[in-house]
């Protein structure tokens, strides 16, 4: 646990650093007097479409690299590995079938779309390369994590991705671009710069290594290998196309259209925000997991499962409680767009779904890992089940708010599935008396620092507001031992400031 506690930590400060500048963007894009809300919506919906892509056109290779990885690893020198060629191969041929579907389709999407979002339809064809970017690099990121590289792979992700927005969004407010048409499409080969970033380490670091000739270990399992990539391939599909299909049906049925979407993804940004652990987390767990189910060491992989429960569940809660203490001041004191104030409430039930998903820890990455990789196929169909018929009826209903109910039911049952399914198939339970501590933690400060300051707005109070809320949320945490990992990293502190 050392490792990954390590490489978590490292992350996650690279995530977060991500993060502050992710805020910036946020902020540059909806104050008074920048970017339309449209546009700021169609730069989240252009995210989304690309995730989709990706989603779609990896074939399922992220979950043959992750999973086979130990083998190829242990039975073949580095140079002679042809694992990374044939999940390249698999991305390059999946993505032509996501263009050809895009140019067959786009009839449909017109039709769909053109009523409520038309800049969507004009810039619809710069999709393509943000969506080819981001396929290449999150194979060449998965493969990255597997030689202990997640570091750098979410310092280029989380960090340079953000760095080259700000510097587009900056050109366009100062005048370099003269309207928002060179933004959209330099925003769009984000994601192949820091492709060639990565490429580019791989091959300095004599890791990256392209073998046509198919070695002993890829005829052995290939069976194994295209049975597990269509099915994996098929959930994570399913589990993405519920995650931003909100946005969608906003774009397409609401009466603002993009602008509508534009607060929708705000408080999606927002909650995204939250789960910066959970991506280190990710990223440091998923190797050790795949090694340890080889070795049938299930003691490691229950210890990997309760550590990230119990570590997600206090950082989801804590920056939850921060952002909803300090979100309405926040609107009003840094003169973002009015219309941004009705992201409160969406964000409300979208973090309490984020709560939930973390809360359960890396189940998803448990699953995926094991012999019973199938079943990570059925709970993603039965989330779609769920998901996209509630989310169009709520949206149709309730404006906005409804894709955010329909998340929070949708993932609640999805989570729950899932963790009955690890509890009964091999009696591993995240959770003990420490994950209500943790619960009951977090209320207890909120609503001290809410009350304390409630009559009160400004810059001066949010940050009065927030270090309240840190303060006695941090101590209560550290004094009641809530998290074995919480403790280490405070005496670690300790040590170095010499208390």
């Amino acid at each position: 646990m050392s490792t990954i506690r390590r490489q978590s930590i490292r992350s996650s400060v690279i995530i977060y650093t991500g993060f502050a500048l992710g805020l910036l963007n946020t902020y540059l894009f909806t104050r008074q007097g920048g970017f339309t809300q449209s546009q700021y919506g169609l730069v989240g919906i252009f995210v989304s479409i690309a995730t989709l892509m990706f989603s779609f056109a990896n074939l399922g290779m992220q979950a043959y690299i992750y999973k086979f990885f130990p083998y190829y690893e242990d039975n073949l020198p580095r140079k002679h590995n042809d694992l990374l060629t044939w999940a390249l191969i698999g991305g390059l041929i999946g993505f032509i079938l996501v263009a050809i579907a895009g140019i067959a389709f786009k009839d449909l999407i017109i039709r769909k779309f053109g009523a409520h979002s038309k800049e969507l339809i004009t810039y619809y064809g710069w999709t393509f390369p943000l969506g080819f970017g981001l396929t290449i690099y999150m194979l060449l990121e998965t493969y990255a994590w597997q030689i202990k590289k997640s570091v750098l792979s979410n310092f280029l992700r989380e960090v340079l991705f953000r760095g080259l927005t700000t510097i587009l969004i900056l050109a366009t407010l100062t005048g370099i671009f003269k309207s928002f048409n060179p933004f959209i499409k330099f925003f769009s080969l984000n994601y192949l710069v820091i492709s060639i970033f990565l490429l580019s380490y791989l091959l300095w670091k004599k890791e990256f290594h392209i073998r046509f000739e198919v070695s002993r270990v890829t005829r052995k399992f290939r069976k194994k290998i295209l049975t597990l990539a269509s099915f994996v391939w098929g959930g994570g599909f399913l589990h993405n196309l519920a995650a931003v299909f909100g946005q969608f049906v906003i774009a397409s049925v609401a009466q603002n259209g993009l602008a509508d979407a534009g607060v929708f993804i705000l408080a999606q940004y927002m909650t995204s925000v939250m789960q910066a652990p959970q991506r280190s987390i990710i990223a440091a767990s998923t190797a050790p997991l795949s090694k340890a189910w080889k070795d049938k060491d299930f003691q490691k992989i229950n210890l990997i499962y309760y550590r990230s429960s119990i570590n997600q569940l206090v950082f989801s809660m804590g920056i939850f409680a921060l952002i909803y203490l300090n979100f309405r001041d926040g609107i009003h004191s840094f003169h973002v767009q009015e219309n941004f104030l009705n992201a409160q409430r969406v964000f409300l039930f979208l973090g309490l779904s984020c709560i939930i998903d973390m809360g359960t820890g890396v189940n998803t990455q448990i699953i995926a890992t094991s012999t019973y990789w199938r079943f990570d196929f059925i709970t993603g169909i039965i989330l779609l089940a769920l998901s996209l018929p509630l989310s169009y009826i709520l949206t149709k209903q309730l404006g906005i708010i409804g894709p955010a109910l329909s998340n929070l039911f949708s993932f609640t049952i999805y989570n729950a599935i899932r963790w009955g399914f690890l509890w009964k198939k091999f009696n591993m339970q995240p959770f003990d008396r420490k994950s209500v501590i943790a619960i009951l933690n977090a209320l207890a400060a909120f609503f001290i620092s809410y009350y304390l300051f409630r009559n009160h707005s400004g810059i001066l109070w949010i940050l009065l507001r927030s270090i309240t809320f840190i303060v006695v949320y941090l101590t209560a945490t550290v004094y009641l031992s809530i998290s074995p990992d919480t403790i280490n990293i405070w005496n670690t502190i300790r040590k170095r400031i010499g208390i």
